[in-house]
C-alpha cells in the first residue's frame, strides 16, 4: 500500500500553490501542517483527483492515478473543509444518499451506514435534519460519509475548524481509530490536532514540504529552543521586533516572554523543553519586524 508523489505542482498562473513535492505515503496517519495558504488543499484535491497538477505525478502502487480513474476513487474518503449536505435530509438519509453515489447496494448501504452512525456517536441523532447539527456534528457526519466505502485513503481537510475544544478530541480519538490499515491525511493549522494522533507529520509552506518526520524528530532538528524570560514591561516591544516570542504573561511588576532562539536572548533566560507548538512557530512565525519566520536571519 503506497500512494506516491513525485515533483508534484500546480501553478495557477500568478501562482505557484505546489511547488514539486515528493512524498511516499503508506499505512498510518500523516499531519499536513502549515499555515492557510501555504498550499495544503491544493494538495488535497489533486490527491483526490479534484484538480489535474501542472506536473508531476501520484501513482497508488505504482500506478498513475488519473490513468485508474474510478478505480483509484473507489479508494478514497473524503472530507473538504468546507463540506456541503443537502439541509432538509435527515442524517440517514444523507448517509443513504452518499452510499447510493458510492456504489454500494441498498442492504449492505444500510448496514454500513448503521456502522458509521455508531461509529460516530450519530445513531442517536440520525433522524435529524443535517440544517439542525452543531459543527461538531456535522464534522462527525461529514466522517461518516468519508468513510462510508471503507477507503483505503482517507483526506481530511481542516477537520477540527470551528469546533470546541471537547468536540476536537473525540475527533482525534476517531481519526486513531480510524487509522488501522488505511492512510489518513490531516490537514490542519492546529498543532494539537496532529501532535497527538499523527505517526508522520509533514510541514508545508509556500507549496513546498520544508520539514517531514515523527513528533520527535522535529522536536530534536528544531534550530529555536524555548527561553523563558522576565523583562520589563517597557521592553515586550523590543523584544517582539528581535525574537520569535511564542507567549506573553504580563504580571503586576514585569512581563514574562517565552522567546524562541537559538543562543539565550538575555542574562538569566531559563531553557524549557521544546515543543511541536515551537517547531511550528519556528518555522512558520514571524517577528514583529516583518522576517519571513523561516529560521533564517
Amino acid at each position: 500500500m503506497e500512494l506516491k508523489i513525485t515533483k508534484l505542482t500546480k501553478d495557477f498562473r500568478k501562482t505557484l500553490a505546489v511547488d514539486q513535492v515528493s512524498y511516499a505515503f503508506q499505512s498510518g496517519v500523516y499531519g499536513l501542517l502549515g499555515i492557510n495558504g501555504a498550499g495544503k488543499t491544493t494538495l488535497m484535491r489533486m490527491l483526490t483527483t479534484l484538480l489535474n497538477p501542472t506536473s508531476g505525478t501520484i501513482t497508488w502502487d505504482g500506478e498513475d492515478v488519473f490513468q485508474m480513474d474510478k478505480d483509484y476513487r473507489r479508494l478514497l474518503g473524503y472530507l473538504p473543509q468546507d463540506f456541503g449536505a443537502y439541509p432538509d435530509f435527515t442524517v440517514q438519509d444523507y448517509l443513504m444518499y452518499i452510499a447510493t453515489l458510492k456504489g454500494l447496494k441498498p442492504a449492505a448501504a444500510k448496514s454500513r451506514v448503521a456502522e458509521m452512525l455508531h461509529l460516530t456517536s450519530m445513531a442517536q441523532f440520525k433522524g435529524k435534519k443535517m440544517k439542525a447539527l452543531s459543527g461538531g456534528m456535522k464534522r462527525r457526519a461529514g466522517i461518516a460519509q468519508a468513510v462510508l466505502n471503507d477507503p483505503k485513503i482517507l483526506i481530511l481537510d481542516e477537520p477540527t475548524a470551528g469546533l470546541d475544544p471537547s468536540e476536537r478530541i473525540r475527533f482525534r480519538n476517531l481519526i486513531s481509530e480510524l487509522a488501522a490499515d488505511r492512510i489518513v491525511l490531516l490537514s490542519t493549522h492546529i498543532v494539537s490536532d496532529v501532535e497527538s494522533v499523527a505517526s508522520q507529520i509533514i510541514l508545508m509552506k509556500a507549496g513546498q514540504f520544508v520539514a517531514t518526520g515523527t513528533t520527535e524528530e522535529l522536536i530534536a532538528s528544531c534550530p529555536d529552543k524555548g527561553w523563558l524570560c522576565n523583562v520589563p514591561k517597557a521592553e515586550v516591544y523590543a523584544y517582539h521586533q528581535k525574537y520569535r516570542v511564542a507567549n506573553v504573561k504580563t504580571l503586576s511588576d514585569h512581563a514574562q516572554l517565552r522567546i524562541l532562539s537559538k543562543e539565550s536572548p538575555m542574562p538569566g533566560a531559563i531553557p524549557e523543553e521544546t515543543s511541536l507548538e515551537d517547531v511550528f512557530l519556528s518555522y512558520f512565525g514571524e517577528r514583529s519586524g516583518g522576517e519571513d519566520g523561516n529560521g533564517m536571519v
